[in-house]
């Protein structure tokens, strides 16, 4: 992905685009990847970096959602297993099965929770995991070595799937690009055209040089997230708000926390949800909290009592507890649920998806989670081609491979054997305690469209997650990484490494 073609692209393209999407999270990327496929003529805009909100910030799950089995929504869990069994399918190198462990401290545990995973297990039909079974108390202990003893009587282990999820936003950048998408991050909406009452395009701004240009399509549609509601109010200024944020946050720790390679799962805390205490890069992942917000930024921040909150409930299930001063990054993500009347609580709103019409012809695709964002994007690229008149195509996504990523380490498949016995300064790690190196610094500029420390440190990589510190450490190389490679000053160099350091802070428990 080279980010001046794709501007130029959007600038000088002299025909209609047949699908414009606003918004660079896991719906829109995946509506490009899908309106690609089929042939139509896409283009995306995301008015930050791919991925900067909401779709970098899960539980890095992608998984059936087994409280749902709870709340009776039987469609939605068979629909995210299927979906999730796709995801493996389709992404083996991005997702992967994980195996989790219902630790039961009460006689009637292990027969509920165990009859619930067993629904679960037959709800994946053919593209199910591994089967559920239970496990005896010391077994459960031998795989999970700081799992709390005290009155343990066995678990249930069960598989779902985990991943990278700013990464997978990228393959599904660089998927939708090599079918002939044009997707540009740093682009922001003014305002949308109409014509003849409808809605036509759209003009929009390009953050980094300032300047604003029409994009003409015969069909706009909105996947922005907890942005939802802005974006149609463009088109009708009294719109209702359909979207209700609710912030989720979680807690990065060092890998001791947990001991092995399996997860745990709580499959009820105080407020209702699901805790997880999970094995990612080589760390501890504990979350995740429901607090309704009233307020939208595009950087939320924990709240203190959230912090308490998980910690008091890792500690319910670990023997060796954390502490604060464990905590090597906190985050916190706003998810974008659609309001249903009468609903007592966010965590009682479903993680279904709506795909809306407007009387001017706005598709809004809200709601949904990243296991099935594959399932909204078909969603809403049928609608699209109704609403636009365009001629009828079968979605093919089911199937369709999506594009290979460098790994951590800042290798793809394919370079990694031929890369294997450099040794030079750029395939050196650039901070003792991140596994990112020069190397992918710079392919994060030339092929991945990063433009800012953050973009490298916070979502290329994701080293300012797994260890804030350190990450405002490797800043300033990375800044003097991108200031020769883009050709800018040392004013600029400067002002990158001060605000990634500022950006950090939040990441630090208050």
């Amino acid at each position: 992905m080279n980010r001046a073609d794709a501007i130029g692209s959007l600038q000088e393209q002299p025909m209609l685009w047949d699908v414009l999407v606003i918004g660079g999270g896991a719906t829109g990327l995946g509506v490009a990847v899908d309106a690609a496929a089929r042939g139509l003529k896409t283009a995306l805009v995301e008015q930050s970096d791919f991925a900067k909100g909401t779709s970098s910030r899960s539980t890095k799950l992608i998984h059936g959602g087994f409280r749902y089995l709870k709340q009776g929504n039987i469609a939605l869990v068979r629909e995210s297993l299927h979906e999730r069994g796709l995801l493996l399918r389709n992404a083996p190198h991005l997702v992967h099965p994980l195996n989790f462990i219902v630790p039961c401290y009460q006689w009637w545990e292990a027969p509920y929770y165990g009859l619930g995973l067993k629904l679960y297990d037959w709800f994946a039909g053919g593209l199910g995991l591994q089967s559920s079974r239970q496990l005896e108390r010391d077994e459960a202990l031998g795989q999970l070595p700081n799992l709390q003893p005290a009155h343990l009587l066995g678990g249930i282990r069960y598989q779902d799937g985990q991943f990278d999820d700013a990464r997978l936003a990228i393959a599904l950048a660089q998927t939708a690009t090599t079918l002939g998408a044009t997707v540009v991050n740093y682009v922001c909406v003014v305002a949308l055209l109409k014509k003849d009452g409808r809605v036509a395009g759209a003009r929009v701004c390009d953050v980094e040089s300032g300047k604003e240009f029409p994009l003409h399509a015969r069909v706009v549609i909105n996947a922005t997230g907890v942005f939802t509601d802005a974006v149609r109010r463009m088109d009708e200024a009294s719109a209702p708000p359909i979207i209700a944020a609710s912030q989720g946050v979680h807690l990065v720790l060092p890998r001791e926390f947990l001991g092995g390679n399996t997860a745990i799962m709580v499959p009820r805390t105080d407020d209702g949800r699901v805790l997880f205490i999970i094995p990612w890069e080589d760390r501890v992942l504990v979350g995740t909290t429901d607090t309704a917000v009233s307020e939208i930024p595009l950087e939320p921040r924990p709240l203190a009592t959230e912090i308490t909150f998980l910690l008091e409930h890792a500690a319910q299930y670990l023997a060796n507890a954390p502490g604060r001063s464990d905590i090597l990054s906190v985050t916190a993500g706003l998810r974008p649920l659609v309001k249903l009347p009468g609903a007592k609580s966010t965590a009682a709103l479903p993680r279904d998806h709506v795909v809306l019409v407007s009387p001017g012809g706005l598709i809004t695709i809200a709601g949904g989670k990243w296991t099935t964002y594959r399932k909204m994007a078909a969603n809403a690229v049928d609608k699209a081609m109704a609403v636009a008149g365009l001629p009828t195509k079968p979605c093919v996504t089911e199937s369709l491979r999506l594009a290979d990523t460098r790994h951590r380490s800042g290798q793809s498949a394919s370079e990694t054997i031929a890369s294997t016995s450099e040794n030079g300064p750029r395939s050196r790690h650039l901070h003792p305690d991140l596994p990112l190196t020069a190397d992918d610094v710079l392919h994060a500029a030339r092929h991945e469209m990063a433009r800012t420390v953050e973009d490298v440190l916070t979502r290329r990589s994701r080293s300012l997650l797994l260890d804030a510190r350190a990450a405002m450490e490797a800043a300033p190389a990375v800044a003097a990484l991108l200031t020769k490679g883009f050709g800018r000053g040392p004013v600029w160099e400067a002002e990158q490494v001060a605000l990634f350091r500022e950006l950090a802070q939040g990441y630090l428990p208050p």
